[in-house]
């Protein structure tokens, strides 16, 4: 990445290989890296407006979005929905269940939860017991594996969707690339990663406060290239507070995204489109 960024300090870094090699130039530098990381969430109460950092008025907007943008990837990508398939979710720094509680838990048979915050899963475990969540018998909360991004290899072909929302920043990045090629094994045929974050206007910021990164959309375009994700869709967050980040979110395939031909027969240009 050549662009320039600068910390929560304002030091300014010419580029991001210039702020990397600081931050995390020695392995023992790394370790702390992910360890503060870490122990700054471990101070965070395990609650709505914790995990969104004093935001929890958000989560209702951020769900209602998510789920709209949900609802075109199953249509899109798994037309005959769960007749013929049964569908399964992976929630990355799943927190304490918000976004499976909510969102994933409703269209998904089966959801596992990563996060490695233990008392942040042991609330998700609780809030997702079957006495706390109203949802089919045929849909449950399966696994809740308490390990990090950077350390974490999904069992291959189990997953439809790979969720991974406001956690991506703690991650190096090769520790990025490098989940995201693991992770490519662990989707079914046709399964997508989905990427939720704060974007930055240019460049990147670094937090020295919780160790994490907000980077701008050329920047992530960046990193995908490297992953060999290709970008399927992509929409802006509306209706959150305007002194927070911009938030997008991406839809990213393995395959190329095949073209769609838009163009309308000659004489139905004003008639509407039929669903299926």
């Amino acid at each position: 990445m050549d662009a320039g960024g600068l910390d929560s300090d304002g030091r300014r870094f010419n580029n991001a290989e210039e702020m990397w090699r600081e931050e995390v130039g020695d392995h023992p530098k790394k370790t702390e890296w992910y360890n503060q990381g870490v122990g700054y969430w471990e101070g965070v109460e395990a609650s709505v407006d914790g995990v969104l950092g004093g935001y929890g008025h958000v989560n209702e907007q951020d769900i209602k979005s998510s789920e709209a943008f949900l609802n075109t990837l199953l249509v899109d990508r798994f037309p005959n929905g769960e007749g013929s398939r049964q569908l399964v979710a992976l929630d990355c720094g799943a927190g304490i269940g918000r976004v499976t509680r909510n969102l994933l838990i409703r269209y998904f048979n089966e959801v596992d939860l990563l996060e490695p915050v233990s008392h942040f899963l042991e609330a998700a475990r609780e809030n997702l017991s079957p006495e706390n969540v109203i949802v089919l018998d045929s849909h449950r909360a399966s696994n809740f594996y308490c390990v990090p991004l950077q350390e974490f290899t999904p069992d291959d072909g189990r997953y439809d969707v790979i969720w991974v929302q406001w956690c991506i920043g703690h991650l190096t990045d090769d520790d990025f690339v490098s989940f995201f090629k693991r992770a490519k094994g662990g989707l079914k045929p046709g399964g997508i990663f989905v990427l939720k974050e704060n974007i930055a206007r240019t460049g990147f910021i670094l937090d020295k406060e919780d160790r994490s990164i907000t980077r701008s959309d050329l920047y992530f375009k960046e990193l995908f290239d490297r992953c060999g994700l290709h970008i399927y869709k992509s929409k802006d967050q509306k209706g959150f507070p305007e002194e927070l980040f911009q938030v997008k979110v991406y839809a990213l395939t393995t395959d190329l995204p095949k073209r769609v031909n838009r163009t309308r027969p000659k004489g139905k240009t004003n008639r509407p489109g039929i669903i299926k």
